[in-house]
């Protein structure tokens, strides 16, 4: 997101080394990096380049401390954690340490005040803020207030029942709201741009009663389908870009870096290797994007069912490269959103070409591949353990 590069060609295709299957029939590349190299170039760099004042709030997956965003560009930087969760979202929590709290605080309301008060700062600068909220994740907490507004709403034949996690959305929504009306208030909303998006689908696994359901996108969270690829990508800036526009060209966050060095008018380095593409004239005039494909490099295995893989969207058509030799997979998603039809060996000339795609892209992005696992243990294959950092 930050570097407008894949994480396939950056070498972090998991920033937590993955759920370690330590028996399984593929072992995960060794040179899987914990951190953002400082010599990568981020979005905050570049802005700071133009004269921008940058800021960052949040969950932080590039690195501890030597990484943290104070080291990536940024100038200023609150409640960073390289964890994928904050321990607890009644303070004390336990995994952010310097974002002050009182009994009671709720950590999404918390990161919300603060984002307000540096919006209700003088500013000489234009300003780049980046904020990187926990929820929706484990564990799951929310408000009581907001639990029993879903608690009601409670019937027998729902799939969503889960008050809890509906109630961590509430708060969300709530604090998005309260960050884009702080933006109408002080007159900063027709010179700004704000951009909603996600890191992944719903969590469709984690708990009983199951957390969400993300359909009719088959599964989600951790796993090969597009419950787990696709989300929510929503752009706000009145003036510029018409409100209520739905476009079904994908894009992806590697998208972010050169749409906003286009929308500074500023011209990429020679030696910079993007993969994203600038999306402006998407957003300024609906006109389509000029992107042969996507393409997605996942060397790990997760426990929410997916096994090392590789993707290509092309078009309608979606392939998935399972790297343990199980049969591929290809999915006309235009007509087939829920991926229920298999169609790899019923068009074998399309399975062919996106394949050799495919395994083309990874070879000029130089993606590593996992390797046959010495230890692998057929009775033991789906036993995981908790992550180990591998610097």
């Amino acid at each position: 997101m930050l570097t407008g590069k894949t994480p396939g060609r950056l070498h972090i295709t998991d920033f937590l080394s993955g759920l370690e299957y330590p028996y399984a029939t593929l072992k995960p590349p060794d040179w899987q990096r914990e951190y953002l190299p400082h010599e990568e170039v981020t979005i905050a760099e570049m802005l700071k380049q133009v004269g921008y004042e940058t800021f960052y709030f949040g969950k932080w997956h590039l690195g501890g401390e030597k990484h943290f965003p104070v080291t990536q560009g940024f100038d200023h930087s609150l409640a960073e954690t390289e964890a994928g969760w904050p321990g607890n979202y009644f303070y004390p929590w336990s995994q952010v340490k310097n974002l002050k709290g009182k009994e009671g605080d709720y950590l999404t309301d918390r990161l919300t005040d603060e984002v307000i008060k540096s919006l209700e700062q003088p500013h000489e600068k234009p300003f780049f803020l980046f904020l990187s909220f926990f929820t929706p994740h484990r564990p799951t907490q929310a408000k009581e207030e907001h639990i029993k507004i879903y608690e009601t709403k409670l019937t027998p034949e729902q799939v969503q029942r889960n008050p809890v996690n509906a109630g961590m959305i509430h708060s969300l929504d709530e604090n998005v709201g309260r960050i884009m009306q702080t933006l109408d208030d002080l007159k900063l909303a027709e010179n700004t741009i704000l951009i909603f998006a996600s890191d992944n689908g719903g969590n469709h696994y984690a708990d009983v009663p199951q957390k969400t359901n993300n359909a009719p996108l088959r599964n989600g969270k951790g796993a090969v389908y597009e419950g787990a690829y696709r989300v929510p990508l929503i752009f706000r800036w009145p003036g510029h870009i018409t409100a209520g526009i739905e476009s079904g060209e994908p894009g992806s966050s590697i998208d972010f870096f050169p749409t906003f060095q286009a929308l500074t008018e500023q011209v990429p380095m020679m030696d910079q290797e993007l993969d994203g593409i600038n999306l402006l004239p998407l957003l300024f005039n609906q006109e389509p994007l000029e992107r042969e494909a996507l393409y997605w490099h996942y060397p790990h295995y997760h426990n929410g069912g997916a096994s090392p893989h590789g993707i290509i969207r092309k078009g309608k058509y979606r392939l998935i490269e399972h790297f343990d030799g199980t049969q591929a997979e290809l999915y006309d998603i235009e007509n087939d959103i829920s991926e229920t039809v298999n169609l790899f060996y019923s068009m074998p000339e399309k399975s062919k070409e996106l394949l050799a795609d495919l395994r083309q892209w990874r070879q000029e992005v130089g993606a590593q591949m996992p390797t046959i696992n010495p230890n692998y243990d057929p009775e033991r294959v789906h036993q995981w353990e908790f992550y180990r950092i591998r610097n």
